[in-house]
């Protein structure tokens, strides 16, 4: 049987490599990108940190035999995000000749303070990591998927979702692109290009800083999954965008996919 996305190229945000202690993934752009590899898609990976980047680089090929292309890139408030965005397409497709998918990861936050006590630095940090980050990308790859009659797969959270405490500048930024999501869906169906949503759980090495910090918040977060876990960056989440951009889901689009094993249900 042959793989899922050979010979596809894809575009992921946040894509460096980092792992837990216990020797997991332990970041959800990463276990993307090595669930993307397993099925033969060729990458394109963006991110702050050089080295993890290269790091993701050097195992991805080494495991996978695909070929991956590190551009550190951030977009930030006061950077020339434009530009930052428009040299990232442009040494995608010089290396690679397409797009067949974007996948929307990246996103920074000021976790766990309150609205009353956000700085419009912390507001803007959320925003341009996450929202302008999504449109910006999106916009740049359209005239690319729009030839590949591509996929975008975008991340939000269930703290958008349920209003999570100290949350909002991330809640803010991540239900604005489920709204640029929904606008890409209704403007792109024409061109074949679906657009959809995933809000995750996942133990990452950011969660497992917070299980030492805040080692009862955790345990009451745990308690209220119903699978009693959280999801595995690759497996529970990788996997479903990997199904995402092939065929046999190519006429939904539009929607919002709660990976959060059963905590996450909602009307």
């Amino acid at each position: 049987m042959g793989k899922l996305l050979e010979g596809k190229v894809a575009i992921i945000t946040g894509g460096g490599k980092a792992m837990t202690k216990a020797g997991d993934i332990g970041a959800i752009g990463y276990g993307i990108a090595t669930a993307y590899a397993k099925e033969g898609a060729n990458l394109v990976l963006t991110g702050r940190n050089v080295q993890k980047l290269e790091d993701a680089k050097e195992e991805l090929e080494r495991l996978y035999g695909v070929r991956v292309l590190p551009v550190q890139a951030d977009i930030s408030a006061g950077g020339d995000n434009e530009a930052s965005t428009k040299a990232v397409i442009a040494k995608a497709v010089e290396t690679f000749g397409k797009i067949d998918v974007l996948v929307n990861n990246a996103q920074a936050s000021a976790s766990g303070v309150t609205l009353a006590d956000h700085t419009m630095e912390q507001f803007d940090l959320a925003i341009y990591s996450g929202l302008y980050s999504a449109f910006l990308y999106m916009r740049e790859c359209y005239p690319y998927l729009k030839e590949t009659q591509g996929s975008v797969i975008n991340f939000a959270s269930g703290a958008g979702l349920f209003g999570n405490f100290g949350q909002c500048s991330y809640a803010a930024a991540k239900e604005g692109i489920r709204g640029l999501t929904r606008v890409a869906a209704t403007e792109w169906g024409k061109d074949n290009i679906n657009i959809n949503v995933v809000c995750p759980l996942a133990y990452t090495a950011q969660l497992e800083k917070w299980k030492e910090y805040q080692p009862e918040a955790y345990e009451k977060n745990i308690h209220g999954i119903p699978m009693g876990r959280f999801g595995h960056p690759e497996n529970d989440i990788g996997r479903v965008c990997v199904q995402l951009a092939t065929p046999d889901f190519k006429y939904m689009s539009g929607e919002t996919l709660e990976l959060q094993g059963g905590s996450g249900q909602r009307p």
